[in-house]
């Protein structure tokens, strides 16, 4: 999927031997040659009947495709008493046109329903508005930088934010969910010497809730992809406890797209390795598979 990922194809890759594999770990029900030949889902139900809790929650993601998974995490996440935002965001803000296209097709293809009819019934506001502009994948993915556009951009904003009574969220929205990367690394920098601040810090001081978190991760996905994840992988394991959740989505999401990346970033970011950070708030059969995901300890 990427070639920055710490799991990668597996060379003399063997379907048969490895069904036979899962079968001996799962002795009793059923034959190899049955597992051979299953569909998916029945695989699936069958890991789940052998397998608990967040280790389960691992594999199982492990045994779907991305765009099957993040559909998959997606649905979990809206369905039900109250709504995971965090995923929302997560998956949303940083995913291309062409994975968001795939997702939606996916999660219409799996759950019969529509992404976006899910999303609005379950949110509201303008935090429901960027999650809409972000499904409706509408941005320039182009790297071409418009000067003047960049510099009316940033005034924009900055006009709508810091220097205005209230803010007016529909001008961050018709930048940050439309403009492609390049000119926004542009905007960004127009926006320091225009307000004399980084646009992160205005996000912060002039929203907040979901809509901050959901601006937020949009700008820091933009900036630097591998870091948005390693500090979403920290915050979901410093202090008491740990948002497994979080933790288990970005492991199983990115292991095969830029996960050596995102491990370099959080050495960076934190002076220490995301290796040890994850050796050192998870345990037994959950923590192996989590370390062999991470892809040693460097």
């Amino acid at each position: 999927m990427g070639n920055r990922g710490t799991v990668t194809e597996a060379s003399g890759f063997n379907p048969e031997e490895d069904a036979q594999k899962i079968y001996n770990a799962m002795k009793g029900a059923g034959n190899k040659s049955h597992y051979f030949k299953m569909p998916i889902q029945e695989l699936l139900d069958c890991l789940k009947s052998e397998l608990t809790g967040n280790f389960e929650m691992v594999v199982v993601g492990l045994m779907m495709p991305a765009p099957v998974y993040d559909a998959y995490e997606l649905k979990n996440a809206i369905k039900g008493a109250g709504t995971e935002e965090a995923c929302l965001i997560d998956i949303l803000a940083s995913r291309s046109k062409a994975e968001i296209k795939e997702i939606i097709a996916t999660y219409k293809k799996e759950h019969g329903k529509s992404l976006e009819d899910d999303v609005c019934g379950d949110t509201s506001g303008m935090f429901q508005r960027v999650l809409v502009s972000l499904l409706t994948a509408g941005r320039d993915e182009s790297t071409k930088v418009d000067e003047a556009q960049a510099v009316q951009d940033a005034k924009d904003i900055y006009e709508a934010g810091e220097a205005h009574w209230g803010t007016d969220e529909v001008k961050f929205l018709t930048v940050l969910c439309v403009r492609n990367r390049n000119h926004l690394l542009r905007v960004f920098q127009e926006y320091q010497k225009i307000s004399g601040r980084d646009i992160e810090d205005s996000i912060k001081r002039e929203m907040s809730g979901c809509l901050e978190d959901a601006f937020l991760a949009i700008v820091k996905c933009m900036k630097n992809k591998p870091a948005f994840f390693a500090e979403r992988l920290y915050k979901s394991m410093k202090g008491l406890g740990t948002t497994d959740n979080v933790l288990i989505r970005i492991m199983v999401a990115r292991a095969e797209i830029d996960m050596l990346d995102i491990k370099a970033e959080f050495l960076k970011m934190y002076g220490k390795t995301l290796h040890s950070f994850i050796k050192g708030d998870t345990s037994g059969d959950y923590r192996k598979i989590l370390l062999e995901l991470c892809g040693g300890e460097k």
